[in-house]
């Protein structure tokens, strides 16, 4: 499949599952896309709009856009087309490793509704580096003794691209003592042993040389070389024996450097030289060379690196025992990298609404946001809250995602301002947790009438009272929402003693700059007032 490129099968199943799906809050589909490492930032990879139906208007209405689950940001949505571009040129080798397939998971979010739809892009090995022996000069001591048939390690090649890319073959200079042969590792991998064809004569030749050539699967192959110098020794009949076939050690992964982490030991029945033991590592991976260490004469391995079960949760270690001869023995130790707590929850807020109308319906979202812990088992579960009595509520949603609704209508009248503070406390020992806190304003809305404080008043006056100024003689009006003060009026009689009809003049408000009379006098009101 090309970079970009979803086969047609794949359009269908998402196309069927979007008429099933009726509004879902996520897609359960996967959509899978691909592309090649080491591609030009800008490529295209895929239309989103013919993966989810919808139409252009609504990237940006709905705020889509593309969240990757370790939050770096590989490829982005172009809201103008719908198109996924990449974002930055990739590494599958950086990314990766040697887990083949490369799959980064990520997630593309709508809002308004809120919806989640989730991809994988899978990154293409390309055949971007060579075949490397670590020691580029191989020495065997082999004594002149030593069966034809006999076959001697030799550490493999390692090569950074994977599947076709990664090392095939073997090859071996032509000459009349020894062949090359293939074996199989564990974890898949070749490596190549010499086996002697014919008997070695030290008298006749001491030393041989020979060029052992690793070769990779690409188009053109990629090779790399190393000599490998063989001295003949006098004969030597006991290989060492170490004690166990495997040694199965567990090492918490907060270990300092230079921690003991096992002891190995062998034996030869063999005197001098040839009874004398050198222990070393064989055709190891890379991890484990710049991770561990042995020491060659009291066979104790060591750390001299830090371990983190985040990245790499055991180890193979294959080892040898070399005699004085060049005749060794065989055995392997196995290291499980034990978890602890070393890592806090993390919270990512993906989107805030803030400040929130007071007439906001309930189940309003106000925040969208997901959290993560990079330890495993309890250590890695999480529990999220926030603090009690307030008028909001926490709802899981898809995978670590939480949305922040309203529980109830808001009244800023009653409160203006909430402060939240979202807890994520891990279930491991000791429990760590992260906090992260919000402050959400409620925006006012005209919901409150202004009121009178009575429903009548009543006052007194002289009679034959011409119409004019009582001072003195206030009214209240009380209000709340906008109104948030109560406030008096002076009026006056607009008609004769016998009339109710009257104006307010202005508004008796302490400290308040003067008001002209046009503007004191605006405002005349029917109301029933009774005077004595």
């Amino acid at each position: 499949m090309e970079p970009g490129e979803v086969s047609r099968q794949q359009i269908r199943q998402v196309l069927l599952f979007f008429v099933c799906l009726g509004g879902s809050l996520v897609c359960s589909e996967t959509w899978r896309y691909s592309v090649a490492e080491e591609t030009e930032i800008g490529s295209f990879i895929a239309n989103m709009l013919k993966d989810t139906g919808l139409g252009v208007e609504d990237l940006a209405a709905r705020g889509a856009r593309v969240i990757f689950d370790d939050y770096k940001p590989y490829l982005w949505l172009d809201q103008q087309t719908g198109n996924l571009l990449l974002n930055e040129q990739l590494d599958r080798e950086a990314l990766c490793d040697l887990t083949e397939p490369c799959v980064l998971n990520f997630q593309v979010l709508f809002e308004n509704p809120l919806q989640f739809f989730q991809a994988e892009l899978w990154v293409k090995d390309i055949n971007d580096h060579t075949p490397t022996f670590l020691d580029k000069h191989i020495l065997l001591k082999i004594s002149e003794g030593t069966a034809p048939g006999t076959s001697f390690q030799m550490d493999s090649a390692q090569d950074l691209d994977v599947g076709k890319n990664g090392v095939q073959n073997y090859t071996l200079s032509p000459n009349p003592h020894f062949h090359l042969k293939l074996q199989d590792s564990d974890g898949g991998r070749k490596y190549p042993e010499l086996l002697l064809d014919q008997s070695l004569d030290r008298e006749k030749e001491s030393e041989l040389r020979l060029t052992l050539t690793a070769l990779d699967g690409g188009s053109p192959p990629r090779s790399g070389t190393a000599l490998v110098r063989v001295l003949v020794l006098d004969i030597n009949d006991n290989a060492p024996e170490f004690e166990r076939p495997i040694y199965e050690v567990q090492v918490p992964e907060n270990s300092p450097l230079e921690s003991l982490v096992i002891k190995v030991s062998a034996t030869d029945l063999d005197a001098g030289i040839n009874g004398e033991i050198s222990y070393s590592f064989s055709h190891i991976s890379k991890d484990v060379r710049k991770t561990f260490e042995i020491h060659p004469i009291s066979g104790e391995v060591h750390l001299k690196a830090l371990l983190d079960f985040e990245l790499i949760q055991s180890y193979t270690i294959n080892i040898q025992a070399i005699d004085g001869g060049s005749l060794l023995g065989k055995s392997t130790i196995l290291v499980q990298v034990v978890d602890v707590n070393d890592n806090p929850p993390e919270i990512l807020m993906t989107s805030l609404t803030n400040p929130i109308p007071e007439n906001s319906s309930p189940e309003m979202v106000v925040a969208v946001f997901s959290i993560r812990d990079q330890d495993s088992g309890d250590n890695g579960r999480m529990v999220c809250s926030i603090q009690d009595n307030l008028p909001f509520l926490l709802k899981p949603t898809f995978k670590n995602f939480y949305t922040l609704v309203t529980e109830r209508p808001l009244d800023r009248e009653t409160k203006t301002k909430y402060n939240i503070t979202i807890t994520v406390t891990d279930m491991g020992s000791p429990r760590l947790k992260t906090e992260h806190n919000l402050t959400l304003l409620v925006s006012d809305v005209n919901d409150n009438a202004p009121a009178f404080t009575q429903t009548s008043y009543t006052l007194r006056v002289r009679e034959n009272n011409s119409p004019g100024h009582f001072p003195g003689h206030l009214v209240d009006v009380g209000g709340t929402g906008t109104l948030s003060q109560s406030h008096q009026y002076e009026v006056c009689l607009r008609g004769g003693s016998g009339t109710s009809e009257f104006k307010f003049l202005k508004p008796i408000i302490p400290n308040l700059p003067p008001q002209d009379s046009e503007m004191e006098e605006s405002h005349s009101f029917l109301s029933g007032f009774g005077f004595n």
